[in-house]
């Protein structure tokens, strides 16, 4: 087991696509359908696995470009702490002072850790000087406990 760490900072609209960060439905608009709705599967099809965002599910990093892996961990503890190195580059940035506590934020790494240890993915979320935000995560991978039929990015 080991763990992939991912950022990613933007604007709070490109967040908002949603429809860019939910994997396609796995079978295909039947035969019939409409073709907007044909097309935009399509779309989201081949968009959904190159886009940069974050994945509403966490594990879904894993199929994501090799490119967009900030670092790989053997060890839980490592991984949180990479976590925490970020939470506190971007901490100046958040948008709401409560955020900024370091003591929430050193609890959030400690949890993190003993959340990897079990095997778990971690995804954390916040609101940076508007209209920013950054997603941050930690994914568990070799296999992955909620998705264990996503393959490694990294081998």
């Amino acid at each position: 087991m080991h763990h992939h760490g991912y950022l990613w900072t933007g604007p709070k609209e490109r967040f908002d696509q949603e429809v860019l960060r939910r994997p396609p439905h796995p079978e295909p608009p039947p035969v019939g359908s409409k073709p907007e709705l044909i097309q935009r599967y399509r779309e989201v099809a081949a968009e959904f696995p190159t886009v940069d965002l974050p994945p509403l599910e966490t594990a879904y990093w894993l199929i994501k470009p090799r490119s967009l892996v900030r670092g790989t961990w053997a060890e839980a503890k490592e991984a949180a702490a990479w976590l925490g190195e970020s939470l506190a580059e971007h901490a100046p940035r958040f948008a709401w002072e409560r955020d900024r506590d370091t003591t929430r934020l050193a609890i959030l790494v400690n949890s993190t850790a003993e959340q990897l240890d079990s095997g778990a993915d971690v995804s954390f979320g916040f609101y940076l000087e508007r209209p920013s935000y950054l997603s941050v995560a930690v994914v568990t991978c070799s296999p992955n406990r909620s998705k264990p039929e996503l393959a490694c990015p990294v081998r």
